[in-house]
């Protein structure tokens, strides 16, 4: 069953709770995130590809695409 992709993820800053609703990227995982509140430079949590998916209230699109075996898409 195909599922539609959602595009926009709620992010929250772990350092100061700040949380903005941001469209993601459809092709690309983003690396980087500056926070609006504090300024810090958020990075994905190591083992994830993206700031979606670390600090993201919905994991990226490339995450959300299974792969042509049935598994989890990930980013490319």
């Amino acid at each position: 069953m195909l599922r539609e992709l959602i595009l926009e993820s709620t992010i929250t800053c772990p350092h100061c709770g700040t949380r903005r609703r941001e469209t993601m990227p459809t092709n690309a995982c983003l690396h980087y995130y500056p926070c609006s509140g504090c300024g810090a430079l958020l990075t994905p949590k190591p083992g994830d590809c993206c700031v979606f998916c670390s600090w993201g209230d919905v994991p990226c699109p490339p995450m959300q695409k299974p792969s042509s075996d049935g598994s989890c898409g990930g980013c490319r």
